[in-house]
Order: C-alpha cells, then sequence, then structure tokens
C-alpha cells in the first residue's frame, strides 16, 4: 500500500489478522475466542498491518459496510514500537482508505482529544458492565435459538440497528456452535434478538437489541444463562438509561467504558432499543 523508510503499510492477511487480535489480548481488551472468522468475513481488506522487514509492528482496522459506513478499531502498536511514529502513519493509511464514508469508532476516553484532531466528534459513552449472574433460562414460548429457519428474519431486525449492511458479519455472528444466539417473537414478528460468546475471559453478550425493555431482560436471562457460573460482560450505551438499569439489576458493575465517535456525520441508530452493542471493535 505504501512505505518509507523500511516501513511497509499493506492489507493484512488472515493469519495477521489473528495475530492482532491476541495483541488486543494481550491489552486487556478480551476479545472473543472465536472472533477473527467473522472479523475477516466482514470485510477482507478491512484490516491494515505496518511491518518493518516483514515483522508486524502496527495493525488498524478499518471496516467497510456498505458504500456509506465504515468502523475503525484494533488501532495497536506493539509496545517495543510505539513513539516512532508508526502508528500515525498506519492510523492515517486507515483513514484514507474510508473516503468520505461515515466513520465510526470506539476508542478509549484518554484518546478522545487524538480522535478529535482527525475530525472524530463524541456521541455517547459506551460502558462496560462485568459479573457473574445466576438466572434460569426463561419460560417463554418466543424465546428461541437462532437457526437458519429465522436467519432471514433477524437479519431484517438487525439492519435499522447499523449504519450500512453488515450480513456478511451476521451471517458468520449468527452461526450455532462458535456463538449462541437467541430471537425473542411476539405475534409471529421478531422483538428482539441476542448473542454470546465465550471470550478469552468469561462471556461477552453482543449485540442485545430489543424493541423494549423487558424483552431484553428476558433475552439477557436466555442468553446470561448459558454462561453458567462464567464471568460476563455487556455494553450498553450509556444514553440507554434502561439498559443500564438492566445492567445493574443483575449485579453487573461498570468495568471501563468507550467514547463512541464518528467522522463525516453521524448515523442515525435506535440508541433506546440498542441494550448492548456488538463488539468495541467492529461497532
Amino acid at each position: 500500500m505504501n512505505s518509507s523508510n523500511g516501513y511497509e503499510i499493506r492489507i493484512a492477511t488472515r493469519t495477521e489478522l489473528d495475530i492482532v487480535i491476541d495483541w488486543a489480548a494481550d491489552e486487556g481488551w478480551n476479545p472473543g475466542i472465536d472472533d477473527g472468522d467473522c472479523f475477516y468475513a466482514a470485510d477482507p481488506q478491512g484490516y491494515l498491518v505496518g511491518c518493518l522487514k516483514d515483522a508486524p509492528v502496527a495493525y488498524i482496522s478499518v471496516v467497510r459496510y456498505g458504500e456509506s459506513f465504515g468502523f475503525l478499531g484494533l488501532y495497536i502498536v506493539h509496545p517495543d514500537h510505539r513513539g516512532k511514529g508508526y502508528g500515525l502513519q498506519i492510523w492515517n493509511a486507515g483513514i484514507e482508505s474510508l473516503g468520505r464514508r461515515i466513520v465510526g469508532l470506539d476508542g478509549v476516553l484518554a484518546e478522545q482529544g487524538n480522535y478529535a484532531k482527525s475530525g472524530f466528534n463524541l456521541v455517547q459513552r459506551n460502558i462496560r458492565f462485568g459479573g457473574r449472574v445466576d438466572v434460569a433460562t426463561p419460560d417463554d414460548a418466543g424465546l428461541i435459538p437462532i437457526e437458519d429457519d429465522i436467519l432471514n428474519d433477524v437479519l431484517a431486525y438487525d439492519r435499522p440497528f447499523f449504519a450500512d449492511d453488515r450480513a456478511a458479519f451476521l451471517r458468520c455472528w449468527l452461526q450455532p456452535g462458535k456463538r449462541q444466539g437467541l430471537a425473542l417473537v411476539r405475534d409471529g414478528m421478531i422483538a428482539g434478538y441476542g448473542v454470546i460468546r465465550r471470550c478469552r475471559e468469561g462471556f461477552k453478550i453482543g449485540p442485545l437489541f430489543a424493541d423494549d425493555e423487558k424483552g431484553a431482560d428476558i433475552l439477557f436471562q436466555g442468553l446470561a444463562a448459558k454462561a453458567g457460573s462464567g464471568m460476563i460482560y455487556l455494553d450498553p450505551p450509556e444514553p440507554n438509561a434502561p439498559a443500564i438499569a438492566l445492567a445493574a439489576r443483575y449485579g453487573l458493575e461498570p468495568v471501563f467504558e468507550t467514547a463512541r465517535m464518528y467522522k463525516n456525520g453521524q448515523p442515525d441508530l435506535p440508541t433506546a432499543r440498542t441494550f448492548g452493542i456488538t463488539t468495541f471493535e467492529l461497532g
């Protein structure tokens, strides 16, 4: 893609995506055990690596969705190579690759000022809550596993919650086995859905979308029951007070928070029905 002083920035391979996910784990970001396949399915060209003599020293993800949106994440420079300008170079290359799309990110609060210098504007905070939850699967006939027979309905339900089409990502994310998904059906229609996946530590629920707080609560219980005694993490948007209340109701406590920021505009998303975002890495 570009090269200077022996530092080359290019599109990362699938294997190199696994390397940066390991780096994310080293940073304490607690990625999912099987995130790589679905991240790559979202946009195989959406991951950049900066190399010195073929050795990776920096990464960034700049995943494109449809024609209008991109999401930036996994921005990491190896600790041995920080403060040398490699991060800024790969950041600029990533931003350039997204053109005039609306671009989102979930950044650490301490870096808000730096992101603002690149044209990003703060929209909200997303707060990670964590804890152990002792619940049983609700006795609700409308709570069903996400399988092939309802997959297209779930994809259609998801569409308003994201800035552009992400069907390629979701078809992977919703595959039974590596993750477990539940949908809530009311009067023959999808009224919410959620996914839980195993992570390096415990489990994460994401997304958790529902028409109302009651539906979100039922979905949360059904998903949390699958974690047994393991730690559970949920990432609700701070402006959604019922989502924050749901986390507190089950004894989850704040772990850290991110700044959701956008550049080149802002998508109109249903925050009031968003009880947990999908991932901090891909939006």
